[in-house]
């Protein structure tokens, strides 16, 4: 009996995405937990897995397809014995881009035999291009060997824009087709902006004893063979989660009936990707030592640049750490993170003059802004998260000792 594959449901708000790319061709046999295709949602890009064993016998919507329905059928499997007549027809949505409802699907297969419609060109190796339909059919028309092109799509997909310019034919600008998953950031930060009443406030530390100890403790861990070292960006979530147990007002988030104060302290950490900005997030952040806090901080900011995390690490977090200070950036106000009330921005350390009793010193010093939701936190507790976060990055013993 044919098996209908349908677009999983990633997780609760996921609506819709887009197939980046087809791991099998019709024809091929699949077992079941084979990797079928690669999904990308608005934050991520998912391997999707055969839920059953058969032959690979139609694929509805080919590499590219965007905008596609959860619970949308994708593709059919065939059972043992079975051919392409025995497929009936899956009602798929027209206006997603696919198929007319209850209409015959559509097959790779005939895509690629179509000829001038949409010729498929092949690498050297024989392996198959990574482009999108329209792409491939304006190579066709203008005469541009694809495999002698590099895409700017996700995977190194080429696009449209990629074949005008390599014939000289292209406007003089370049339009990047927004992926999923900048659009929902898009959405998401207007939102943030239009709805929050955003309040502002910055304060300076310094740095020096936190420097040392980071050194110290670094050091140690090279002695003991531990090649990863902490950083100071490990340091600042740690002693943010404290200072959220110190201040649990400002780890809260708000709604219309009720002001929501969670009762764990979980940190999302801004990530920058080709895709655009993602916040894995470091839950219960206040327990974890630094160096545990360092090697998960890592391995997340990692996947985030491959695109690999799950939903269950980037969704979810209370309060989020933006730290553009390796860019040199001495201060800068971040947009809150929704539905969270605070988001707090690390400039760059710097040699800054001090004034220490009657005298002017030389000292390491940060500034950090602290973006605030006004309807959930007030000006006073976000103060007091300030001066108990300040105490920790003055004190920087505590955060090793917790």
């Amino acid at each position: 009996m044919a098996i209908p594959i349908r677009l999983p449901a990633i997780s609760s708000d996921f609506e819709s995405g887009t197939i980046l790319e087809w791991h099998k061709s019709i024809g091929d046999p699949i077992e079941a937990g084979e990797v079928l295709f690669d999904l990308e949602t608005d934050k991520a890009v998912i391997e999707v897995e055969s839920p059953a064993a058969g032959t690979l016998g139609q694929i509805l919507f080919p590499d590219g397809s965007s905008d596609i329905p959860v619970d949308t059928v994708v593709a059919v499997l065939l059972g043992h014995g079975e051919s392409a007549d025995d497929i009936p027809d899956f009602e798929t949505i027209d206006s997603r881009g696919g198929p007319e409802p209850g209409g015959a699907p559509v097959a790779v297969a005939a895509e690629e035999d179509a000829g001038v419609t949409n010729p498929v060109q092949t690498a050297a190796d024989g392996s198959r291009i990574l482009a999108s339909p329209l792409a491939r059919r304006l190579a066709a028309q203008l005469d541009v060997e694809l495999s002698g092109l590099s895409g700017r799509g996700p995977k190194g997909r080429i696009l449209k824009a990629d074949v005008e310019e390599a014939a000289g034919s292209g406007p003089a600008w370049t339009d990047i087709p927004n992926t999923n998953m900048r659009k929902v950031i898009a959405r998401r930060l207007a939102e943030a902006k239009r709805d929050m009443p955003h309040f502002y406030l910055t304060i300076d530390c310094e740095l020096d004893a936190l420097l040392d100890s980071r050194a110290q403790l670094n050091a140690q861990r090279v002695a003991d063979g531990t090649e990863a070292k902490v950083s100071v960006n490990d340091f600042i979530i740690k002693a943010a989660a404290l200072a959220l147990v110190d201040v649990p007002a400002a780890n809260a988030s708000w709604a219309d009936e009720a002001i929501r104060r969670y009762n764990t302290v979980d940190i999302s950490v801004a990530v920058a990707t080709p895709n655009g900005l993602i916040t894995p997030v470091v839950r219960q952040a206040d327990r974890k030592p630094l160096a545990a806090i360092s090697r998960e901080v890592k391995d997340l900011a990692d996947r985030a640049q491959e695109g690999r995390l799950l939903p269950d690490e980037y969704k979810g977090g209370g309060f989020t750490i933006s730290n553009m200070g390796m860019y040199g950036i001495r201060q800068f106000s971040a947009i809150i993170n929704p539905p969270q009330s605070c988001i707090l921005a690390v400039g760059a350390g710097e040699k800054r003059a001090v004034v220490r009793g009657d005298k002017i010193a030389i000292a390491t010093v940060a500034s950090f802004t602290l973006s605030v939701d006004h309807r959930s936190v007030d000006g006073a507790v976000g103060a007091e998260f300030l001066q108990a976060f300040r105490r920790y990055i003055d004190q920087p013993l505590a955060l090793l000792l917790k």
